[in-house]
C-alpha cells in the first residue's frame, strides 16, 4: 500500500525508505510580512489564512510550512526603551499567555482545520536576534556588535528573555495549535566582531533553548539556516543543533545537499533548488526542472532527503513548476 503524505514525510525525516522523495515549497502571503501587524489588524491574519488555503488547494503539498506573516515583530513594550546593552539586558519575557502568542496559536488552529489530518505542518519561527531585527525601529547591522562591546552578558540576558517567549510560543503551537513542529530560522550575524566563539557564547544558548523546548514537544522540527538575499552562513556553527532535518541556501553557500549532510552528522536534509527568480525552478521549462530534480537526487540519494528550495520562493512562480519537481522525484525511484 502506498505511503500517505504524512507517512512519506515522516519516513524521510526518520531516514527510512520512501515510495518517492517528498517535496515542499512555500510563499509569503502578505506583502512586506515583517512590517505587518496581524494582532492589531485581524484582516492581515485572514489574508494569511486565505493565502495558505489557495496554495494548499492548488498544489496539494506533501507537507506545509506555515508562514508567520504578520507576526514577525515582537510587541514588547520594553523595546521602545532599548538604546543600550544594559537596557536590552533588563527585558523580561512577555509570558506564554500573551496576545501575540495567543494569536499565532489561533492562526495555526484555523489552518489545521483546512489541512485536516492529511499532511505534516511546520510553523515558521525566528531566532531572537532576527526578532530584534524586525522589532527595533533603529536596528542597524552594527547594533548587536556595538551592544556586545558595551556589555556582552546583558545582550545574552536580553536575547534569553526573548528566547523564553519564543520557546513558549513553539511549545504552545505544537501542543495546542496542532502543528507537527517548528521551522526554526537562524542566521550568522553579519558583523566581523561576532565570530563563532562570540555567537556560541551569546546567541546559541537562547537558540538551543528554543529548539530543545520544541524537541520536547515534537521529534519533528526543522532547522533553517537562512541565506535570504545572498546572506552567507557558516553551517558548522549549527552542527550540534538537534533537529529532524536541516535546510540551508545551497545556491548561496555552494554547498550541495550531500555535502551539507556531512556537517549535520548524516541527518535528513531539505532543499536543493535556488529560491530566486534566476534559478531553474523559476525560469526553467518542464525538461529543465525535471533534469535538475534528477541531478539532485542522483547526488543526494532518495533516503533522508526532502526536495525544496533555499528559502521562500517568488510569489508568482507557476504551480506546475513545483509539480514537475514532484513528478520527477517519483520517476527517480
Amino acid at each position: 500500500m502506498a505511503q500517505t503524505k504524512k507517512e512519506l514525510v515522516q519516513a524521510a525525516l526518520e531516514q527510512k525508505a520512501v515510495d518517492r522523495v517528498p517535496v515542499g515549497f512555500w510563499f509569503h502571503f502578505l506583502a512586506d510580512p515583517e512590517k505587518q501587524d496581524a494582532v492589531a489588524d485581524p484582516q492581515k491574519a485572514a489574508a494569511n489564512i486565505a493565502g495558505h488555503r489557495r496554495f494548499y488547494e492548488a498544489f496539494q503539498p506533501d507537507f506545509v510550512k506555515i508562514m508567520s506573516d504578520g507576526y514577525f515583530g515582537y510587541p514588547h513594550p520594553g523595546l521602545a526603551k532599548v538604546e543600550t546593552a544594559a537596557e536590552l539586558g533588563r527585558l523580561k519575557p512577555l509570558g506564554a499567555q500573551h496576545p501575540w502568542i495567543d494569536a499565532q496559536v489561533q492562526l495555526v488552529r484555523h489552518l489545521q482545520d483546512i489541512f485536516g489530518d492529511e499532511v505534516l505542518s511546520f510553523y515558521n519561527i525566528f531566532a531572537p536576534a532576527r526578532v530584534l531585527e524586525w522589532s527595533l525601529p533603529f536596528y542597524t547591522k552594527a547594533l548587536l556588535g556595538d551592544f556586545i562591546q558595551q556589555d556582552k552578558a546583558a545582550v545574552k540576558r536580553g536575547l534569553g528573555a526573548i528566547a523564553q517567549d519564543i520557546a513558549a510560543l513553539s511549545r504552545r503551537l505544537i501542543q495546542e495549535g496542532g502543528v507537527t513542529g517548528i521551522y526554526f530560522s537562524v542566521q550568522n550575524i553579519a558583523d566581523v566582531r561576532i565570530d563563532r566563539k562570540v555567537y556560541a557564547e551569546v546567541f546559541a544558548p537562547g537558540e538551543q533553548f528554543i529548539l530543545q523546548t520544541a524537541n520536547k514537544a515534537s521529534r519533528y522540527n526543522i532547522l533553517h539556516i537562512c541565506g535570504y538575499e545572498g546572506h552567507h552562513n557558516d553551517l558548522h556553527w549549527y552542527e550540534d543543533y538537534e533537529a529532524a532535518a536541516y535546510n540551508w541556501a545551497v545556491a548561496v553557500e555552494q554547498l550541495p545537499l550531500e555535502k551539507g549532510r556531512e556537517i549535520f552528522h548524516g541527518r535528513t536534509v531539505l532543499g536543493g533548488f535556488a529560491n530566486t527568480a534566476e534559478g531553474v525552478l523559476y525560469t526553467g521549462d518542464e525538461n529543465a526542472i525535471k533534469a535538475e530534480t534528477h541531478r539532485l537526487l542522483a547526488a543526494a540519494g532518495s533516503q533522508g532527503v526532502i526536495l525544496g528550495a533555499d528559502c521562500t520562493v517568488p510569489g508568482d512562480i507557476p504551480i506546475p513548476h513545483l509539480e514537475w519537481v514532484r513528478e520527477a522525484a517519483a520517476e527517480q525511484l
